[in-house]
Order: structure tokens, then C-alpha cells, then sequence
């Protein structure tokens, strides 16, 4: 099979793929997702209802259709910061230029879509699984940084991960923990890496809510991003005493 067919066939899958999302998004927003079947979707798709299990195993992933992006949005922001940058500084960097966007992974919907998303008591538990996940996935990125050598104090004597480079790793404060410690048993710098993401991703939750609500009431996108620039700015300047320095890269 020659490299022209394969592209075309990718191609074919792609198209499919938008095309069943159109016609599942159009089925939604006219009569709710709660109200609208498998069969529907197929019918209006013009294709059986195992092609379109096939690209969508869940209903809700036609509705939430950006959810791998969103899930993975939080590690991806941290696994990719720069040099010299910190967990809550690529996470805020990255929630910036998202505002600036109007990107829909963190809320820009449109109204229609936050409502058929607020009415549906199954998308909002949906959705509630998805932010869960998003700090897991976070979770695990900076866990899996964690190593003897890669190691900083962080304010109240926490250990940071991801700060060793090409100079080796960054001296301790006075007041970090002993070697030995319990404060530096992996358990404990497991703890304190969740304990981080759960603080990036409850930011980020929040975030998302305010957007939503706001969009709910009808808000245009940009008088959302001109309120939410400066909330998100003062919640991440909150953040900056504690986390500040942490998995400084």
C-alpha cells in the first residue's frame, strides 16, 4: 500500500471523525444531549452507530469533544516550560496566551454550548471527571521528576523537583530538611508534588467556572477575558509565596 493511500485513508478517518462531531453538536444543541441517542447521531451522519462508537466510545467525548486537549493541558504546560521556569509560572503562561486565544479548552464555548453543557446533569459529572483527571495527569508529571538529584528547597522547607541541570543540583536553604528526613522520604515528596497540582488545577477549575458562568450570562468573549485577566492574575499571585519556586527548571 503505497504512502498516498495511507494519507488518504487518514484523511477519510479525519473527516468522518469532524463530520459525526458536527452533526452530534447541531443534535445537542437543538434538542439536548440527554434527549439525543446514538441513532440519531448515526442517522444524521449518514453512517452506522459502531463507526461512530468506533471514534467515539462515550457520548459525552461528541459533546466534550476537546477533552484529551483539555486533560492534558496542565502537564503539558509544566512538561514543556523553559529553562528557569517554574510549575506555576508555565501554568500561568500557558492560561494567559489561552485567555489572549479565546481557546476553548479552558471555557470559551459559546453560550448555547455552556448551556446544553449546564443542563445536562451527565456532562457536568463529565466534565467534573475531567478536571479530576487533568490534575492527575499533572500529578504525574512532577511526580515523575522526583529523583535524589533533582531536588531544591521550595519556602517552608519543602523539597522542589526538576531544578537540577547542567550545573548539578541546587544547593539546599538552611532551613531545608536534613538528609534523611522525613520531609525527604519519596513519600513525602510525592505528597507535596499532588499537593502542587491540586493547587494549579483548583485554580484552573475556578477559572473555568468563572468563564462559564460568565458566558451563561450572555457576556461577550471578549468582556470575559478582559474580567478574567486580572482575577487570574491575583489568584496566581496568591500562589506565588508557596509554589512559587517549585519544579523550577
Amino acid at each position: 500500500m503505497g504512502i498516498d493511500t495511507l494519507g488518504l485513508r487518514e484523511q477519510k478517518k479525519r473527516e468522518t471523525r469532524q463530520a459525526i462531531s458536527d452533526h452530534a453538536t447541531q443534535l445537542f444543541l437543538q434538542r439536548g444531549f440527554d434527549k439525543t441517542t446514538i441513532a440519531d447521531i448515526a442517522n444524521a451522519a449518514r453512517v452506522a452507530k459502531m463507526t461512530v462508537t468506533n471514534y467515539f466510545p462515550r457520548k459525552e467525548d461528541l459533546a466534550l469533544d476537546h477533552h484529551e486537549a483539555f486533560v492534558a493541558s496542565l502537564a503539558d504546560a509544566v512538561g514543556d516550560r523553559a529553562p528557569g521556569e517554574s510549575a506555576l509560572a508555565a501554568v500561568r503562561r500557558a492560561f494567559m496566551e489561552a485567555l489572549e486565544r479565546r481557546d476553548p479548552v479552558i471555557g470559551f464555548t459559546g453560550r448555547e454550548f455552556a448551556r446544553m453543557i449546564a443542563d445536562s446533569p451527565t456532562l457536568v459529572a463529565r466534565l467534573r471527571d475531567l478536571h479530576e483527571q487533568r490534575e492527575a495527569a499533572l500529578a504525574a508529571v512532577l511526580v515523575h521528576e522526583l529523583t535524589p538529584s533533582s531536588t531544591s528547597a521550595i519556602p517552608g522547607g519543602r523539597t522542589s523537583p526538576g531544578t537540577a541541570g547542567p550545573r548539578g543540583p541546587v544547593s539546599p536553604s538552611p532551613d531545608a530538611p536534613e538528609p534523611g528526613s522525613p520531609l525527604n522520604a519519596p513519600g513525602a515528596e510525592t505528597v507535596t508534588a499532588r499537593a502542587v497540582a491540586a493547587q494549579l488545577a483548583a485554580t484552573g477549575r475556578l477559572l473555568f467556572r468563572e468563564l462559564q458562568t460568565r458566558t451563561l450570562a450572555g457576556e461577550s468573549p471578549d468582556t470575559i477575558a478582559a474580567a478574567l485577566q486580572p482575577m487570574a492574575e491575583q489568584v496566581f499571585d496568591l500562589l506565588e509565596p508557596s509554589i512559587g519556586t517549585y519544579a523550577t527548571r
